[in-house]
């Protein structure tokens, strides 16, 4: 009787340690499933390979965020992507969350792990994408690359999707958290999509307390070595959430409509590249020619209490 071959389905995660750090990558999908320090979940956590409500963790490619009604326009060409739902019939954080990822390197404190993004209904062209995860005993350092392996000029968008956890214990439990911001500027949303509108922001925004933000974030403050700095402290310790210049945006998520038992308990803080909607409005979309490639760093560091 002939064998039949097929597909590995192993590995499922890559494990990295250094020191009382511990981080898990999800090889469905090549983002964070877990990141502690000591028993400090530094990100909330889930197992990987399965699917939950919120995209925790998530690789955000070819685009963060959302695409209206998942229509957008390329050189003449009107696409369109799949959307997520009747209610909400919009095109959702890329194409690359739910499609296995390859390791290339492990060694145990760090690793690199990588996906080839096929043409799709909507995105017709072909990306490689590759992050390389860092871990230390205090820091963990995120590279996210992109290279354009198509004939044609690629437009794509890119964001991380990391929900901080500073000890909320209970739901609601993110009002206690105090939070800084380094912007000056808020992006007007309705249901999580431009409406045209900028505001100035004030980043300080000290305690959390009833406050709801589902917001994008721009015109970033950077220090002298050109990376913008948020801090997150809570009675577990205090996080602190840096992007290098090719992040040029930041959501800010306080988790209200994850499910009971993950409600208000963390705060996402997502680099991004480009706002909501940037394949249709052009915000900031970047386009690589083909061969080219670009990358973007973010930093997690911590400091327990």
């Amino acid at each position: 009787m002939p064998q039949h071959a097929w597909p590995d389905t192993e590995p499922i995660e890559v494990r990295l340690a250094a020191g009382d750090a511990r981080l898990t990558v999800d090889l469905r999908g090549g983002g964070m499933s877990s990141l502690t320090a000591g028993t400090w979940d530094v990100l909330d956590p889930y197992p990987a390979g399965t699917v939950v409500a919120g995209w925790p963790g998530s690789v955000l490619l070819p685009w963060p965020n959302r695409i209206r009604f998942g229509r957008w326009v390329w050189q003449g060409r009107d696409l369109q992507l799949d959307v997520g739902s009747p209610e909400a019939p919009h095109a959702l954080h890329g194409l690359v969350s739910w499609q296995r990822w390859a390791p290339l390197v492990d060694d145990g404190g760090s690793a690199t792990v990588a996906t080839t993004l096929e043409p799709h209904q909507g995105y017709p062209f072909r990306l490689a994408g590759a992050v390389d995860y860092a871990l230390g005993p205090e820091q963990l350092a995120v590279t996210v690359r992109v290279r354009n392996l198509g004939t044609e000029p690629a437009p794509f968008g890119a964001g991380m999707h990391p929900y901080l956890s500073v000890g909320a214990a209970t739901d609601g439990g993110i009002q206690d958290a105090e939070l800084a911001l380094p912007v000056r500027t808020v992006l007007e949303l309705d249901g999580g999509l431009p409406t045209g509108n900028r505001a100035p922001m004030d980043g300080v925004v000290g305690r959390i307390g009833d406050r709801v933000f589902d917001d994008a974030f721009t015109d970033l403050v950077r220090d002298e070595d050109g990376w913008a700095r948020t801090t997150l402290r809570g009675s577990a310790g205090e996080l602190e959430l840096a992007v290098d210049r090719a992040w040029s945006w930041l959501q800010v998520f306080s988790s209200d409509t994850l499910p009971e038992g993950r409600r208000r308990r963390t705060l996402a803080v997502e680099p991004m590249t480009c706002p909501p909607n940037a394949f249709a409005d052009g915000v900031d979309l970047l386009v690589l020619e083909p061969g080219a490639h670009w990358s973007g760093t973010w930093t997690l560091s911590w400091s327990a209490a």
